[in-house]
């Protein structure tokens, strides 16, 4: 790889010593990850332990195949090692109200659901709508339970969201200097303004997101940039002009306290997490935890109410009562043909653009529901009535769209498919043929 004069002269000055290291780190292969979903049963074969990710809950290295069973069926997600260490930092506990304000393509957010244990709300919002949509993809094969999925700007989520989270994280837009060995060409666009140029974008998200920051609330902040003007300048700045102090962030082998000489001089920006590529096998990756010391009471909001009609509540019960056991979605609304399971603690969506309110449960047909592949990605194999295993290579026809035989003398009905154990989606039995309602826009052949 051939690096830009300019920033390994930048980095030889600022790193001084760790230099060579961090330049020989360039030529290495990037290092590859993935974490197991605690989200569902254990369906896979036991990973290698000696492999496991510090600090990680669930993170090993390695790299998973994005087109098998396991991966299609949200038991695994591949992720970039030193990025996992970023919701590791945030720590949501159960029952909070979380924040990821830059969230596709959804690695963080569904890390954080995990830890979450699905339970609270997580809010993930996305700027850009193609990656929005990466970013629903993402989070309902996992199977995160009632997420808001929005594709909004900071400045027109703060109004809606006035002091509500406990935790917010901003994994800022960057300058990706953490990225040149993955992507090579990200090399072609930096120059020596494009940190300070990145910085002023990050300075505007982030006057947003500490409004939504309720008092006592706990901001992170994070990038895959080495860049001093993104990294700890921002982080001093946050100190100058909010009331928040930072908090220390555990290290081990390979994790490096923030800079204070690269901003301030501030000795508190040692709290910092710096993941350089040369002593952490990672891409690289800075990340501060900001607690806010602000007093007050989170300002109440106008919640969201349910829209469900009775006649398609009534619609809504009955297919629970035929092909479901054990399963409660709670608040139920309606976009279009589209039933969903809500968080009842979201704000009022009017205005707001959203790509999913909840969990998708299903499509609105004349006199019936036609249950959503969202369904059956929460779904745990015992709270399905009828299932039905299936074989690798009726799963192969499964994703890609097509119908496959079964037994003859099955019952007529929805059934929750399971491969290995893993539900993988829902099939229609009619006279011993299974027909398909694999979404069409995820299909693939492998």
């Amino acid at each position: 790889m051939e690096l830009p004069t300019q920033f390994k002269a930048k980095y030889q000055r600022l790193l001084g010593d760790q230099f060579p290291a961090f330049l020989q780190s360039f030529a290495e292969a990037p290092q590859h990850g993935f974490r197991l979903n605690p989200l569902k049963p254990p369906a896979n074969p036991a990973v290698d332990q000696s492999r496991s990710i510090p600090n990680v809950h669930d993170g090993y290295y390695g790299k998973v195949d994005g087109k098998s069973p396991a991966h299609q069926s949200g038991y695994v997600y591949s992720q970039e090692p030193s990025a996992m260490l970023v919701a590791e930092a945030v720590a949501p506990k159960p029952g909070e109200r979380v924040l990821d304000l830059c969230a596709a393509p959804g690695g963080k957010s569904t890390q954080l659901a995990g830890l979450m244990q699905n339970q609270g709300l997580l809010v993930a919002n996305e700027i850009d709508r193609g990656r929005a949509k990466v970013l629903v993809e993402n989070l309902e094969r996992f199977g995160v339970w009632n997420p808001l999925i929005l594709n909004e700007r900071p400045d027109r989520l703060s109004p809606a969201f006035p002091a509500y989270f406990d935790k917010i994280l901003v994994d800022a837009p960057c300058s990706g200097e953490g990225m040149f060995r993955k992507n090579p060409t990200a090399t072609t666009y930096w120059d020596t303004d494009y940190p300070a140029a990145c910085a002023v974008r990050q300075r505007e998200i982030l006057q947003e997101a500490v409004k939504m920051l309720k008092p006592g609330g706990q901001l992170v902040y994070s990038t895959c940039t080495f860049a001093p003007e993104e990294d700890e300048q921002i982080i001093a700045w946050l100190l100058d002009q909010y009331p928040l102090e930072l908090v220390a962030l555990d290290k081990s082998a390979g994790m490096s306290d923030g800079r204070p000489e690269w901003a301030n001089g501030n000795p508190d920006l040692q709290r910092a997490l710096r993941l350089f590529p040369q002593s952490f096998a990672g891409d690289g990756h800075f990340i501060a935890k900001l607690q806010s010391t602000a007093t007050g009471k989170p300002v109440k909001i106008r919640g969201q109410r349910s829209n469900v009609a009775g006649a398609e509540r009534k619609e809504w019960q009955q297919f629970v009562a035929q092909n479901l056991t054990d399963f409660k979605a709670g608040s139920l609304l309606q976009f279009g043909e589209q039933l969903y399971s809500f968080n009842p603690e979201i704000p009022d969506l009017q205005g707001l653009r959203v790509m999913r309110p909840g969990t998708p449960l299903g499509t609105l047909k004349k006199h019936r529901i036609e249950p959503s592949y969202g369904l059956a990605m929460v779904l745990r194999p015992e709270q399905a009535q009828r299932t039905l295993t299936i074989s690798y290579d009726q799963w192969q026809q499964y994703v890609h769209g097509d119908t496959f035989s079964t037994d003859a003398e099955l019952p007529k009905g929805w059934y929750l498919l399971l491969y290995q154990q893993m539900p993988v989606g829902f099939g229609k039995v009619v006279n011993g043929t299974v027909k398909n309602f694999f979404p069409k826009g995820l299909r693939f052949q492998v």
